[in-house]
């Protein structure tokens, strides 16, 4: 059976919560079409994020990753199209600030999401879920792992469909922040299982 690695994040900034982390936790050891999975919480830091992807990649040997997080103000699922070689943005969770940095000194402007973004939309929007892609992973830690993952993959030649995926904050993020769009956890992890079955 073939393994995929679906990492979420911590709460970070003034979020209490991250749903990524439920559904990474609760996605954990599941099996979703040809794919049984194996997931990650990671920390939302510029300098440790990314190492715990790679690590991740190198113990377990997916067949494909998908990268969960948080995009406050969104009102639907949005499958990253690009990422861009570049750290700016609020601190992370080490109190970290980076600004006009590069990710990779000297690498490539950008990679492209190698997981099949189009295919996901449609397949979401079908099943009631609002979708769409998204030309922007910000500058934040999100866009980060995004970047030094297929960066790691690209330079290593491994044939691993990866990328980012954002999701809104969840109803009970929403309770506490007067017009906050949001989605229910359970339509969210339905969102995932249907993505991870259409791999």
């Amino acid at each position: 059976m073939k393994t995929i690695l679906v990492t979420g994040f911590e709460p970070f900034l003034d979020y209490e919560d991250n749903p990524t982390r439920k559904i990474a936790a609760v996605l954990d050891g599941e099996v979703i079409g040809e794919y049984k999975v194996k997931a990650a919480v990671l920390p939302v830091t510029f300098s440790g994020a990314a190492d715990k992807v790679k690590e991740k990649v190198e113990e377990i040997n997916p067949e494909s990753v998908i990268m969960l997080g948080l995009a406050a103000g969104r009102n639907r699922i949005t499958p990253e199209r690009v990422a861009i070689n570049c750290n700016d943005g609020e601190v992370d969770n080490n109190g970290e600030k980076k600004q006009d940095e590069e990710i990779v000194e000297g690498g490539p402007a950008a990679y492209f999401s190698t997981l099949p973004i189009r295919i996901f939309v449609d397949r979401l929007t079908e099943a009631g879920i609002p979708a769409a892609i998204s030309n922007t992973a910000g500058t934040y830690v999100c866009n980060n792992i995004m970047y030094q993952t297929l960066h790691y993959i690209s330079e290593r030649d491994l044939n691993i469909p990866a990328g980012f995926i954002h999701v809104p904050a969840s109803q009970q993020m929403a309770l506490r922040k007067h017009g906050l769009a949001s989605m229910s956890e359970e339509e969210m992890l339905r969102a995932v299982r249907l993505m991870i079955e259409a791999m």
